[in-house]
């Protein structure tokens, strides 16, 4: 289905799952600091926070893109980032709104802004690329509805992005190179998804499926832009398990991205 305004108007929350939570909570469980940051692009100074644990071993790094609601609106992607860093990760919550200069997406300029946010994310990759205990051959991105359709247009010709996880992001068409092909992807969507609606996961499947690319993709019944309850649960630790496997574990490939075609 093509990106349309109203696909990309409604970010969503990349929400806590009780396993992340209860994982934080163990008394001999490492804290996750926060530090702000920020990187130049297209003369603009972009905002960056930064989560990890302790420890100076180097780690794989995970950006995460935020939905068009941005992040004076919405702190549950920070609580999202830090569940991830918790699991071993140096995860960068991009401001990549600050390279337009908003708060919000805006729904006047929504397009013409999309590809200087892309320009920003790859310039976010090579922010993470250098930063201390970070792992430059192991960057993934977690995108979040219009976060999700910019780590898909970036990481379909950026290959320092080792592995992509897609919460309910619009495929945006024509921001995708037919010659592109896009890391290991994770794609999850509500089948009642009135914002981004569910036929947009199928044809990212279908995209992934074309190039032969490793792929999951999980459909929550029932569950619309945002998840709820079980839904949510089942979506962070999968988003977790898909990282460990691609980012962390043994199909963790720094140099290629020919991996053998998942489910």
């Amino acid at each position: 289905m093509p990106l349309t305004r109203r696909n990309l108007l409604i970010g969503a929350v990349l929400a806590a799952s009780s396993t992340a939570h209860a994982q934080q909570d163990k008394p001999n469980a490492m804290p996750v600091t926060t530090q702000r940051n920020s990187f130049n692009s297209g003369g603009k100074a972009i905002a960056v926070e930064t989560f990890q644990a302790a420890g100076s071993s180097p780690r794989p790094a995970v950006l995460m893109l935020h939905g068009a609601d941005g992040l004076s609106y919405n702190t549950q992607y920070r609580e999202g980032a830090r569940n991830v860093a918790a699991a071993g990760y140096q995860v960068h919550l991009v401001h990549y709104l600050d390279r337009t200069g908003e708060k919000r997406a805006s729904f006047g300029t929504l397009f013409q802004n999309f590809m200087p946010w892309m320009d920003t994310v790859r310039d976010a990759l090579a922010f993470a690329s250098s930063q201390p205990y970070a792992d430059p051959h192991r960057i993934g991105i977690v995108g979040i509805s219009l976060g999700a359709a910019l780590g898909l247009a970036v990481a379909s010709t950026d290959p320092r992005v080792k592995a992509l996880v897609n919460y309910f992001g619009p495929l945006p068409q024509g921001a995708i190179a037919t010659t592109s092909t896009l890391p290991p992807t994770l794609v999850l969507h509500g089948a009642a998804d009135p914002i981004v609606p569910v036929a947009n996961a199928y044809a990212v499947e279908a995209l992934l499926r074309q190039q032969n690319v490793p792929h999951e993709i999980k459909v929550y019944p029932g569950q619309g832009h945002g998840f709820r309850g079980k839904a949510e649960d089942d979506a962070s630790a999968r988003s977790l398990a898909f990282l460990q496997r691609y980012l962390a574990g043994a199909d963790a490939s720094p140099g290629s991205r020919a991996l053998p075609v998942g489910g």
